[in-house]
């Protein structure tokens, strides 16, 4: 078995530095040194999983293939490693404590009071080495959510310092994330938060092996000998990381910087092998350099907040660069749309999406877009509520069903066109209790989705309660709307096309999910070059 080494990644000063990023970076160039790495997620917040969460609170929740609801951040792994990650990677202070208390209910501590040191320590470490003893991986990287300081993030820092200890120094190194803001009113970048929250850190008993410093500015050699004497690292370590322009030039940055080299070092690991980066950098070039722009309408619910739909942001940015082409995404809250103002709004876009999310909120501006889309024959994708409200625009505005509707926004719909599964109609907890995770679907030959997954079997990830109803499949197809991908276990409506329509496909699935730099995924390809072909 192999002996896993362990990179812990913590943060102070500020939130939103970016640990993910970082943690995903240095994964990356692991990774093409030829190590197997994964990267882990420990969230702070008492909620078992976001899956429960509003997009507002947390962004994005991600699914990955074994149905575990996660914090957006394992997309950024997804999406820089290539490998999918799963129920282990993301772990919550509830699903911690949760884990606590059932075996305390069993009586598994033969009457002991269950204190956070040890029990709830303990099974953080626990969790943390359950990635490690797989003995798939030569390097797990721990990313602890939070800023160093906040009494969520406690018990996490204490487990780290248990573990580094009986690990072992070449076994488990922690790689500090801060803040060196740039003050212009004085001319100059300031070092004292960071040893502010270098020094939080060691009052717990951890001591930083490397400093990342997160700067506007070039850190100079004396600022980097300043931080080195004052926070008890060598200069060397004191890496520094300039705003980006883009999360995928952080890889590249953090090479030149030599992160890589610096935590090989650390670990007793060979760095012989220079890491090959000539997909990455022939995916930044196209990104960077397009011979084309289209633009994109994404139709959502949470548009001021980009974070909800980040898996589409960034499967748009995947396929663009295959593509050699800009995605100019409009952010359009679809409460905003109505019949008057559609055309203003909608009229000058090359292809339109329409996203997921739940509730009834919203929704008639979606069914305005989709019509539009459909009328005006523009491109359209549709993702899983968004597939949905175009089967409901179809049925009222094609089929003349009256009052069609999901019955998740009306339960007394005379046409539930879209209905709640079967097997969720008795379930009352709602957290984890969706359909979760990769499931099957076959497809139709000769269809667009066909062309574009070359495929007739695939495998996509869910997320959702509702489903079309299968009782209006024959009316619905014999009027042009087509049903291209089934489940072929269940039976269960993946995929809907129309006849007559340049590009219309909605899906059931979350396609997003599975898109990453290195494999763009096809639909999202085939959907921008449909815009394109519009656009020209």
């Amino acid at each position: 078995m192999k002996n896993t080494k362990y990179v812990f990644v913590t943060g102070g000063v500020t939130s939103s530095l970016g640990k993910g990023i970082i943690a995903a970076s240095l994964a990356k160039l692991l990774q093409e040194r030829g190590y197997s790495v994964t990267i882990q997620k420990l969230d702070p917040y008492i909620n078992v999983d976001p899956g429960t969460l509003n997009p507002y609170e947390h962004g994005e929740c991600y699914v990955t293939n074994d149905g575990a609801e996660t914090d957006l951040d394992l997309g950024h792994y997804e999406r820089f490693l290539n490998i999918p990650t799963s129920q282990a990677n993301n772990v919550t202070t509830g699903r911690i404590y949760q884990s606590v208390i059932d075996r305390e209910r069993r009586g598994d501590f033969l009457g002991k009071t269950v204190q956070v040191i040890p029990h709830i320590t303990d099974e953080i470490k626990r969790r943390i080495q359950l990635l490690g003893n797989t003995g798939e991986y030569d390097i797990v990287i721990t990313e602890i959510g939070g800023t160093v300081g906040d009494i969520e993030s406690l018990p996490y820092i204490e487990a780290v310092r248990q573990l580094n200890w009986e690990l072992g120094h070449d076994n488990a190194i922690v790689i500090h994330l801060t803040l060196v803001p740039y003050l212009a009113a004085a001319g100059e970048l300031k070092t004292k938060p960071t040893q502010h929250s270098v020094k939080t850190l060691m009052q717990s008993g951890v001591n930083p092996d490397i400093l990342v410093c997160r700067t506007e500015h070039p850190i100079s050699d004396d600022i980097k000998r300043k931080l080195a004497l004052f926070c008890n690292v060598k200069q060397e370590d004191v890496i520094e990381s300039l705003d980006a322009e883009t999360i995928y030039d952080v890889p590249i940055m953090m090479f030149n910087e030599g992160l890589d080299e610096v935590v090989l070092r650390k670990l007793d690991l060979c760095i012989e092998e220079k890491p090959s980066l000539n997909k990455w950098n022939e995916f930044l070039h196209k990104h960077k350099n397009p011979k084309h722009t289209v633009e994109i309408g994404l139709i959502g619910k949470y548009v001021e907040l980009h974070d909800a739909y980040k898996s589409i942001s960034e499967a748009f940015i995947h396929a663009g660069s295959s593509n050699e082409i800009n995605v100019n995404i409009h952010w359009i809250h679809s409460e905003k749309i109505n019949a008057k103002n559609v055309e203003k709004k909608l009229g000058k876009l090359n292809g339109i999406l329409v996203a997921p999310g739940f509730g009834e909120r919203g929704i008639e501006g979606k069914i305005t877009a989709i019509q539009y889309a459909r009328e005006q024959k523009i491109p359209f994708l549709g993702i899983c509520l968004g597939m949905q409200m175009a089967v409901i625009e179809y049925a009222r505005n094609v089929l003349h069903l009256e009052g069609a509707n999901s019955s998740e926004m009306d339960e007394n719909t005379p046409h539930p066109v879209i209905d709640l599964m079967e097997e969720q109609k008795n379930i009352s907890n709602m957290g984890g209790t969706m359909r979760l995770g990769a499931w099957d679907c076959t497809l139709t030959k000769g269809t667009k989705v066909y062309d574009a997954y070359k495929s007739d079997l695939i495998s996509e990830r869910h997320r959702h309660r509702y489903e079309f109803n299968n009782t209006y499949t024959d009316v619905i197809q014999a009027s042009g709307m087509k049903i291209t991908g089934t489940n072929p276990k269940t039976g269960l409506v993946e995929i809907i096309e129309l006849d007559n329509h340049p590009w219309f496909v909605g899906v059931q699935y979350h396609p997003e999910y599975k898109s990453t730099v290195l494999n763009p995924h096809p639909l999202f390809i085939a959907f921008i070059q449909a815009c394109l072909a519009h656009h020209g």
